[in-house]
């Protein structure tokens, strides 16, 4: 009965300040915030707008979230203490008293507070916090979990959630989230086949198919790989959300519902790549990781095929250093999918996973993770905050930027209009030709048609949150 009067009074007090000017705003109106149509400065998302898609995930699903970590831990209680006796006990006692304390400073709108337990991004994290907070007027205090940058705020809690298990000893490696992960990989099997089969079929014959054929099945790996992206559970905060029917057969059902298709500047790009393959013979693909389970597969599938269609020669896959907006993909989770698929009793699952493992002992396929993807800034402060990371995707012919949390950060999370060119909202992160390819589920989309978000939003209010429309939206040479 407390938590829901926390939540109550929370709710009866945030609409008293909804015509107030957000605390965000002077984030959004300083001098070296890009300049959006007319040389105005874009406004940075933030939940201090009641009923708007960010305020309703900080007030509702954000504290799900918490419950549900906090619920994983209670629930392993007994293997932590057949591991590690009452140090585990004790362990599992800290970590939910700090997550309970995390969810009572989010629904009660305190003032967010410096990391302390040292890790490799800890002074980096306090540093962007201490940046915040020079951006309010004196009059203002602290950056609050309402009034605040809801890009900052939403990492800010899953690093704060990292936090609590690296500060409880000896469970300090323990995956809150990898249970979700794992039961949607498992409930997804039916289609994980039909992808494994159709794959392995293709493989076949593949060096047979002349050009028009060979482009059709690229443009059907990378709707399979649109699509798989559905599975967010950061979106159902943290319940199923698996695939359960096969994507192969509604491709053609759900191709009206791709909002932005540059799927032919791919092709063209990679294509041309491929008939040039005497004068470079490296043709790299990076694959900008979001979601493990059914939409990891979906990725890799999409990486099988470009190796073995000739239009790409080594894929690289970027994915998080720590467990991250519920069902993002780590080192863990990849090397854990894969030995799952090679261990399948269906043949053509098995010989995926056999090939997969194959690929990463070959160097075809190379996993890499850094800290920046799990810190709070958009991805034009990459060549600042972390060169090298920025000159490795140089390297590369393509870059895939998978997902909702990508697309937030390339385009910095602002209120653009919906007809902004993609490259200008990307404010000058450009390391080499990218495309985006996401279901939309946040309020932002660029490089509409005009009339075309309009038009959506009068018959479809939801149309930018629900995951029910894609884009594949590409910004490099035509």
């Amino acid at each position: 009965m407390m938590l829901r009067a926390v939540v109550l009074i929370l709710q009866d007090s945030l609409p008293k300040r909804q015509d107030t000017p957000p605390r965000s705003t002077v984030v959004a109106t300083r001098n070296d915030e890009p300049m959006g149509v007319g040389g105005i400065s874009q406004q940075v998302m933030s939940s201090a707008k009641t009923r708007s898609f960010a305020y309703l995930t900080v007030k509702d699903r954000t504290p799900q979230i918490l419950t549900r970590a906090i619920d994983t831990l209670h629930r392993h209680k007994s293997e932590f203490f057949e591991k590690h006796g009452e140090r585990g006990v004790e362990a599992e006692k800290k970590a939910i008293s700090l997550l309970s304390k995390l969810r009572n400073e989010l629904q009660t709108d305190k003032p967010i507070i410096p990391l302390v337990e040292k890790f490799v991004d800890t002074d980096i994290w306090n540093q962007y916090l201490e940046h915040q907070q020079s951006l309010l007027n004196e009059s203002d205090g602290k950056p609050r979990w309402f009034y605040s940058p809801w890009l900052f705020v939403e990492c800010y809690m899953y690093r704060r959630i990292h936090e609590a298990i690296i500060q409880s000893p000896p469970i300090d490696d323990f995956d809150v989230f990898k249970e979700s992960k794992d039961q949607n990989f498992f409930e997804s099997q039916e289609s994980i086949i039909a992808l494994c089969a159709y794959l392995q079929e293709l493989l076949r014959t593949v060096e047979d198919l002349d050009e028009n054929q060979l482009k059709n099945e690229f443009f059907k790996f990378l709707q399979i790989s649109l699509w798989g992206n559905k599975c967010d559970l950061s979106l159902s905060g943290g319940e199923t959300s698996s695939q359960k029917t096969s994507v192969i057969n509604s491709l053609g059902d759900l191709e009206p519902f791709i909002l932005v298709n540059d799927m032919e500047h791919l092709w063209s790009l990679l294509s041309n790549c491929k008939k040039r393959r005497g004068k470079a013979p490296v043709i790299r693909v990076d694959i900008v990781l979001d979601n493990s389970g059914f939409e990891l597969v979906t990725d890799l599938v999409l990486a099988d095929f470009l190796l073995a269609s000739k239009l790409a020669t080594e894929i690289h896959f970027y994915g998080k250093t720590i467990p991250w907006f519920v069902s993002d993909t780590t080192v863990h989770d990849f090397n854990w999918l894969i030995e799952q698929v090679k261990r399948s009793n269906h043949k053509w699952v098995s010989k995926c996973g056999v090939d997969w493992e194959n690929h990463i002992k070959m160097g075809r396929w190379v996993y890499h993770d850094h800290m920046f993807w799990t810190l709070p800034h958009e991805f034009c402060a990459m060549p600042q905050v972390a060169p090298d990371l920025y000159a490795d995707l140089q390297k590369a012919h393509l870059i895939l930027f998978k997902g909702d949390l990508n697309y937030r950060k390339l385009t910095g999370d602002r209120k653009w209009e919906f007809t902004v060119p993609f490259h200008q909202a990307l404010s000058g992160f450009h390391p080499a030709p990218l495309c985006s390819i996401r279901t939309l589920k946040a309020e932002i989309q660029v490089g509409l048609r005009p009339g075309q978000g309009e038009q959506l939003t009068a018959s479809e209010p939801n149309w930018r949150t629900q995951g029910k429309y894609g884009i594949f939206q590409f910004d490099g040479p035509l």
